[in-house]
């Protein structure tokens, strides 16, 4: 498999009513493009193959005759094709109709999977021809080869055993109980559904938030392939709405009304990682092997009529099969793929933690920001501390803390003059941050204090035999950790807390001083990541009604970010860029994000790194930044260890009563080994 990758997709031909000939050649054109453009898995509409709308032709010996020829033919040309296939049609067994989508894959039909319930309501008839499917496999003949039919069948891939495909069709999916939850217990990572639902006004809505939620309480991908153009318009019209989800999400859709072939590249090592994450989704069911007459199965059948303690009366296919020690057990079906490397046409987000629509961004935003003030809220009523005190820089991440804070203190209904926001200009501050810093706190309406630390840093030099002159990590630390000494006993003057500043990116990253800016009571911002802090702030200047403070937060956004901790350039400007230092935080927040919410290495997050920064960044610079994410991250655990509260804000965080239990002394050897490999 392709780090994960698997491209998939969803065909609806242009099909002609109660003509398998026909309909069996458009079936086959379109499976020819798909493996063409490498799509390992095509699902087609239910009874595509005849049409779904045939009505009391169903009952016809030629229909049904004919669609068994047209399967056995595209059963036979997936003998030059890498790929499987779903397709529905009509079939007999017993004396009864059922309505099935058809497995196949390297030229042979591997199962045949019947529809469980069969609607009887409103503009369907299907009760009148079809029976309901059974779940427990048995097997019939079909062109020399026992084939099994059922819906508990569990179609794996030897060669990428993260793909395990189960089909539901139509109507399985409206129930109260799919088929498919069965399916995903039984370790199916990929649900296929043959579809021919009408299109009425509002329909597709509903359709398309039952497929992507199935998707997403499944944590499983789901491949919805729906009947259109050509299906009779006597009383109904068919859309082709197709759609292809992943785990909550629809990655690819087509427009409805019309035929063809909609393709999405499905990250298989995402399914497997969330599912791994999550210690309530259930573990798989065992499968049983699936085998030909005469093969013996998991309970010592021989495959034929010997009865077992564990088997009633032989196994899958004979009299008994499906006792109560069989049917929890779903028939595992193998089939084989070659894997290939795709040029990928799955879009990677480069800013997975910033929604891009405005709408959404502005409320997520509104959301975040909530959180972090009910938080505080909480801490500040829970203390009974009715006074705040945090540094105010001019930076972003303190005039997040600071809008934050007063937001905690509106909903207190406490003065906002009981914010105490400290300026401390040293020898790396500018005019710049200065200024912005103090419009802001006033026009906020919270105290403002000044205290120059050039003195009390410069004296601390010569205590500890120090030269000025040498701009090293004791130059700044000690800047760094004066501060935090001001603030936590001004604290303790007013009987207030110290609120921290430093965000989650900054902390991945162990940018921060230790026992200095690293050090408060509550930290607001320890999980909203760098590229997330502009926006919150943005949003609040957007939405705060003051011009001058709007100007303020803006001329902020504008500002580069620093911690000024080495003297300005001449002409006043910062001297000291972060992102020059330590890298763009847009690749680090991103690296973080692949990283621990769902576990990839270094070779898969390059690879989408490089697919979601194409054309901003060179190749080299990724890797050597990711190279310095992993250094950092891993020697820096130690500051995380003892982190100040703060309220987590979204899936990823850094919080080491929460979402990382990490030593501080873990070695990032592996890691760093493939990096060399890239």
């Amino acid at each position: 498999m392709d780090q994960g990758y698997i491209r998939v997709a969803a065909a609806t031909p242009k099909i002609r009513v109660a003509d398998p000939v026909y309909n069996g050649e458009r079936i086959l054109e379109l499976m020819r493009e798909g493996a063409e453009n490498k799509a390992k898995l095509i699902v087609f509409p239910e009874l595509c193959i005849t049409a779904y709308t045939c009505n009391d032709l169903f009952l016809q010996d030629r229909l049904l005759s004919e669609a068994k020829k047209t399967l056995a033919r595209l059963a036979a040309a997936t003998k030059q094709m890498d790929l499987l296939a779903f397709v529905g049609l009509p079939w007999e067994m017993g004396g009864r109709l059922y309505n099935v989508a058809a497995a196949i894959s390297g030229g042979k039909v591997l199962g045949l999977v019947p529809k469980l319930h069969i609607p009887n309501y409103s503009e369907y008839y299907e009760g009148r021809y079809f029976a309901r499917g059974n779940e427990i496999p048995a097997w019939v003949d079909f062109l020399g080869e026992r084939i099994p039919i059922g819906s508990r069948l569990l179609f794996a891939c030897e060669e990428i055993p993260e793909l395990k495909v189960s089909a539901e069709v139509c109507e399985d999916l409206w129930v109260v109980s799919p088929p498919s939850i069965g399916h995903a217990l039984a370790g199916a990572t990929v649900v296929v559904n043959s579809s021919a639902s009408v299109e009425t006004v509002g329909k597709d809505d509903y359709r398309r938030s039952l497929v992507s939620g199935q998707s997403g309480r499944l944590v499983c991908g789901y491949i919805y392939a729906s009947a259109g153009e050509g299906e009779s318009s006597q009383d109904l019209v068919f859309g082709g709405h197709n759609m292809i989800a992943e785990n909550g999400t629809v990655l690819a859709e087509a427009k409805r009304f019309s035929a063809g072939i909609t393709y999405a590249d499905m990250d298989l090592w995402r399914l497997r990682s969330e599912r791994r994450r999550m210690n309530t989704y259930p573990g798989s069911l065992p499968g049983l092997p699936a085998r030909n007459a005469g093969a013996a199965c998991g309970y010592g059948c021989d495959g034929q009529t010997q009865q077992t303690a564990g088997c009633a009366a032989g196994c899958a296919g004979m009299p008994g099969w499906g006792s109560p020690e069989c049917s929890p057990h779903y028939l595992t079906v193998p089939f084989h793929l070659n894997p290939e490397r795709l040029t990928l046409r799955r879009v990677i987000d480069p800013a997975p933690f910033v929604p891009h629509d405005t709408g959404e961004r502005n409320k997520r935003c509104e959301e975040i920001l909530n959180i972090q003030s009910l938080g505080l809220k909480k801490r500040l009523e829970h203390t009974g501390t009715k006074c705040a005190v945090l540094g105010i820089s001019g930076g972003l991440d303190s005039t997040l803390a600071l809008l934050v804070t007063a937001r905690a203190f509106d909903l207190l209904g406490l003065d906002r003059k009981n914010i105490i926001a400290v300026t401390m200009p040293c020898f790396g501050t500018t005019d710049r941050t200065y200024h912005n810093a103090c419009v802001m706190t006033k026009k906020l309406g919270a105290t403002l204090r000044e205290i120059d630390i050039r003195a009390a840093v410069t004296q601390h030099f010569k205590d500890i035999g120090h030269d000025p002159d040498n701009h090293d990590v004791t130059y700044e630390n000690s800047q760094a950790r004066e501060r935090t000494q001001i603030l936590m006993d001004i604290a303790n003057q007013e009987n207030g807390m110290v609120i921290g500043t430093g965000d989650m990116s900054e902390l991945a990253l162990g940018w921060a001083t230790y026992n200095g800016d690293h050090m408060s009571m509550y930290g607001v911002n320890a999980s909203v990541p760098k590229t997330l802090v502009r926006h919150l702030v943005r949003y609040y200047a957007d939405t705060c009604g003051e011009k001058e403070l709007s100007g303020v937060l803006m001329d902020v956004l504008d500002t580069p970010v620093s911690p000024e901790l080495l003297p300005p350039e001449k002409g006043g400007e910062i001297s000291q860029k972060t992102e020059d230092l330590v890298g763009p935080y847009e690749l680090h927040d991103f690296f973080l994000y692949h990283m621990l919410r769902f576990g990839y290495g270094p070779a898969r997050i390059c690879r989408m790194a490089l697919a979601a920064f194409a054309g901003a960044y060179e190749p080299e610079v990724i890797k050597k930044w990711l190279r310095t994410f992993y250094r950092r991250f891993f020697s820096q655990q130690f500051k995380r260890s003892c982190l100040p509260d703060g309220p987590k804000v979204g899936s990823v965080a850094l919080s080491p009563r929460g979402d990382l239990r990490m030593p501080s002394d873990a070695v990032s050897r592996i890691w760093m080994e493939e990096m060399d490999s890239l």
